[in-house]
């Protein structure tokens, strides 16, 4: 009986290997486009395990700190790492790192605002709301705030890091440091908070975050697959030539998913926090991570980039302060700056 199961089992893994084969055989054979059919799927069931997490009792803030942007902020790593590994330049990754973040703070967040509004709370609360609700939204513009502030110094410090044109390993330790500091201070937070609710997280919660692992690794495996077709067709054509920018622009379509679905669901708290805090994980982990490794020489598109990225987070940090919300004016406002973004810095870097 024994010696039965255990031939049975290796019939299996050795079918089910054969199997996996084929199936990557045949998935080479649709290049880019399987490749970027495995992306696209992976981020789009990422995002319903997200979902499902928020429900099970991650409050919103905490979902789009903790989680959300190593799920949505998943690409740009796996970018990260297949062109360091490939033999890519730092200058490519920067570029795609600021177009990833001004698209998050335009487009992503300007295109739900002027179809649903985009909003933590209502700036004057009726007097039939309950008090506990207005508190939480009080209590999630505070933390989107510290979010917003957090990506002033993140992006600062890339600035004066980069003033000599390069980041050294130095350089890089720093940047991975202070974004190490920052989760660390978020998730002693979550567990302050949770004692304090006497609350704790339903078992399958880790079922669900083993699932967001497992689809990340289609994604790395996606954009490693992406990386790999486009260094094989060589400079001298387009998609080769713009990789930092056309990457940084497809990085951002899980980000796009949750930000259209949590807005039209009417959570812009979680909007707020996927897209800022996905900016956390490009600037400065993103760039950090690959300076360890490989010194990164800044484009000299940099500044124009960071100024931008500061202009538009000081705008949503004024309305996110004082209006609660974005309003559906300032939200076609952010949707044209990124088309002049697009049309004047393309591409940001020389």
């Amino acid at each position: 009986m024994a010696s039965t199961l255990l031939e049975g089992a290796v019939v299996f893994c050795t079918g089910s290997a054969t199997f996996l084969d084929e199936a990557w055989h045949w998935l080479s054979t649709l290049e880019p486009w399987g490749s970027l059919g495995l992306f696209v799927l992976s981020s789009l069931f990422m995002v319903c395990r997200l979902n499902a997490m928020e429900q099970k009792g991650l409050e919103g803030t905490v979902l789009g700190t903790l989680v959300m942007p190593y799920a949505s902020g998943l690409p740009n790593l796996a970018f990260a790492f297949s062109l360091g590994r490939q033999g890519g330049t730092g200058s490519i990754l920067i570029e795609n790192c600021l177009v990833n973040n001004v698209t998050n703070l335009t487009l992503l967040m300007g295109l739900p605002a002027l179809i649903w509004t985009l909003g933590v709370g209502p700036s004057k609360p009726s007097r039939s709301a309950a008090k506990a609700s207005i508190r939480n939204r009080r209590l999630n513009t505070l933390s989107l705030s510290l979010s917003l502030m957090a990506l002033f110094f993140f992006t600062g410090a890339l600035w004066a890091l980069g003033k000599d044109n390069s980041l050294d390993f130095g350089d890089g330790l720093v940047l991975v440091g202070i974004f190490g500091l920052w989760q660390v201070y978020h998730l002693f937070d979550v567990l302050k908070y949770n004692i304090h609710k006497r609350r704790t997280l339903p078992r399958t919660l880790f079922i669900d975050a083993l699932l967001v692992v497992l689809l990340g690794a289609g994604v790395v495996n996606g954009i490693d697959r992406l990386v790999a077709w486009i260094a094989a067709l060589g400079p001298g054509v387009f998609l080769y030539d713009q990789l930092g920018f056309i990457s940084g622009c497809l990085m951002v379509l899980p980000n796009g998913l949750l930000a259209f679905y949590y807005a039209r669901a009417g959570r812009g708290d979680i909007v707020y926090s996927s897209q800022v805090a996905d900016g956390h994980v490009c600037i400065p982990l993103c760039i950090g991570l690959f300076a360890l490794f490989s010194a990164v020489h800044v484009p000299p598109g940099m500044n124009t980039g960071v100024l931008i990225l500061l202009a538009i987070a000081l705008l949503h940090f004024i309305f996110l302060v004082f209006a609660g919300r974005l309003p559906r004016p300032i939200g076609a406002l952010l949707v044209l700056v990124y088309g002049f973004f697009l049309a004047d810095f393309f591409p940001v870097s020389g």
